[in-house]
């Protein structure tokens, strides 16, 4: 399967949303009527505050011109308003997600892969980000494009939350 990243346009963001919010409700990290689901269904604001990017599937036009919305992720700089825990030389990966039926086909590691190319066009030293320490499948992808955890950076937003931070030198 063909999988085009590429900058959210308008009608990429309500797919993009719901994407999200099937991954992290849907695979059990965050709970339904969390105060987070808003944030995680909200890609205008995400597109708008940060930089979104959407992996489409640029052969099935049934979604519009563009192609289906297959997975999207939200990237930061360091010490901007989307970044927790980067800093302001490397670049921050949030919210990566990706369909249900797109799993197992390259669309998370092409994501990530895309921030990684972004930081050095934006001339970032590094990337950190946070993960939760069940998204094993999350963790497979981000070590086999290179990223190594960061235990001294873990860290807890609020007491019953466990982040774990991956990070890369570019």
């Amino acid at each position: 399967m063909d999988i085009l990243i590429r900058p959210a346009d308008e009608p990429d963001l309500g797919p993009a949303g719901e994407v999200t919010v099937e991954a992290f409700v849907g695979d059990g990290h965050t709970r339904p009527d969390a105060e987070y689901v808003h944030l995680l269904r909200d890609a205008r604001r995400r597109a708008a505050e940060a930089e979104l990017l959407v992996a489409v599937d640029p052969a099935d036009l049934s979604q519009g011109p563009s192609g289906r919305v297959l997975g999207c992720v939200t990237f930061a700089v360091g010490g901007t308003e989307w970044a927790d825990i980067a800093t302001p030389q490397e670049g921050e990966i949030r919210m990566l997600a990706a369909a249900a039926q797109a799993r197992g086909r390259g669309v998370g590691e092409a994501l990530v892969r895309a921030c990684v190319a972004r930081s050095r066009e934006l001339g970032l030293t590094g990337m950190a980000f946070s993960t939760r320490p069940g998204m094993a499948a999350a963790h497979r992808i981000y070590e086999r494009v290179g990223f190594s955890r960061a235990p001294e950076r873990d860290w807890r937003p609020r007491p019953e939350i466990e982040l774990w931070v991956y990070s890369m030198t570019l």
